[in-house]
């Protein structure tokens, strides 16, 4: 089972701001001011563009990531778990003196959270970060307003751009951040994100606008799934979100995204490279944290086969014949208390 890798490339190529995530969970409500609060669980682990390297790691890609850690105990605690523990490659990363790691506290309560975070700009920039990028088999990338140089090189060596936004604080949401989309081999917003840039009403009508952009569109509906369209293929798919209970939902859409990616170096059909990515971010987000969310092929094996909901065994049959024999050792999770709570019937929860 797997891709033989007939290069030396990386799998995967990252560059991007890194955070140390604090994540509180087990909220009926957000505080309000001169409240305290006592929650019910807590994790803590890498975050950022952490999500996406730990995500792809842990399906076996080789991962190259190009970031900014600080000369501070959340930059020291990053770096170990990204290249000690998740065996990401960190060559084209640097330690900046006297800059601190950012911090993000997550208050995540119901299907939803709050972010706050500190931090100031990097003393590195993206481009300076990758100089001229190696050549990869893929780059996962979050597009921002002002294109960054080494993106354009990166799509000319050969590397297929997979694209993501994030939320524009301006709510402008210029449409001419998507001409970057001629450097992209597919692009991944979520549904408010799609229409916002795509002036529709619709993620289906966003999805059609993207689609005559880029070979591969892919628009993510929460708890209400993904739809996808690959140009390439002629393929059209539509799958709804797995069941499960929230715990966290940070990095859920890294996770996606990452999924997505591992499935489509398998050269998997679209309904089920859309389906996989799907259930990763649908295990993710029963786990603090972002990063350390990602279930990986052990995670997703152990979920297979302990699945007894007879509608999902059928959805995720392809599994049986994609899933690894080895799916390697469990994974770690971020440090929580108290334990997650168990998923609901049909959708069991990862030991």
């Amino acid at each position: 089972m797997g891709d033989e890798r007939p290069d030396a490339r990386p799998d995967v190529l990252l560059t991007g701001l890194l955070f140390y995530d604090l994540v509180l969970t087990g909220l009926d409500r957000p505080p309000t001011p001169g409240e305290e609060i006592w929650t019910g669980g807590m994790g803590a682990g890498p975050g950022g563009i952490a999500n996406l390297a730990v995500a792809a790691a842990r399906y076996g890609l080789s991962t190259s990531l190009a970031t900014v850690f600080g000369d501070d105990y959340y930059g020291a605690y990053c770096r170990a778990i990204l290249a000690e523990q998740e065996h990401v490659d960190l060559s084209l990363s640097r330690t900046a003196d006297g800059w601190h790691t950012p911090v993000t506290v997550s208050i995540a309560y119901g299907p939803d959270r709050a972010l706050v975070t500190h931090g100031q700009e990097p003393p590195y920039s993206q481009d300076a970060l990758m100089g001229d990028p190696p050549a990869a088999r893929t780059a996962l990338v979050h597009l921002e307003a002002e294109p960054r140089a080494w993106l354009a090189k990166a799509a000319a060596n050969g590397t297929r751009i997979y694209a993501d936004v994030g939320w524009d604080p301006s709510e402008q949401w210029s449409p001419g951040l998507l001409d970057q989309l001629a450097l992209c081999h597919a692009f991944l917003p979520n549904e408010a994100e799609a229409m916002a840039y795509t002036r529709t009403d619709s993620a289906s009508g966003a999805l059609r606008r993207l689609a005559d952009l880029v070979p591969v569109a892919v628009v993510t509906r929460g708890g209400d799934g993904a739809i996808a369209v690959d140009q390439s293929t002629g393929e059209y798919a539509e799958v709804p979100a797995l069941p499960t209970h929230v715990l966290d939902a940070t990095g859920a859409g890294d996770v996606f995204g990452a999924s997505f990616v591992a499935a489509s170096l398998q050269g998997w059909p679209l309904k089920e490279r859309l389906r996989f990515a799907v259930l990763a971010a649908g295990l993710s987000v029963r786990r603090h944290g972002g990063a350390l969310a990602a279930p990986g092929w052990y995670g997703v094996h152990r979920w297979w086969h302990a699945l007894d909901d007879p509608g999902l065994r059928r959805a995720y049959g392809f599994l049986a014949d994609r899933l690894p024999a080895d799916p390697g050792p469990p994974v770690p999770h971020a440090p929580v208390t108290p334990p997650a709570p168990p998923a609901p019937h049909g959708a069991p929860d990862l030991p």
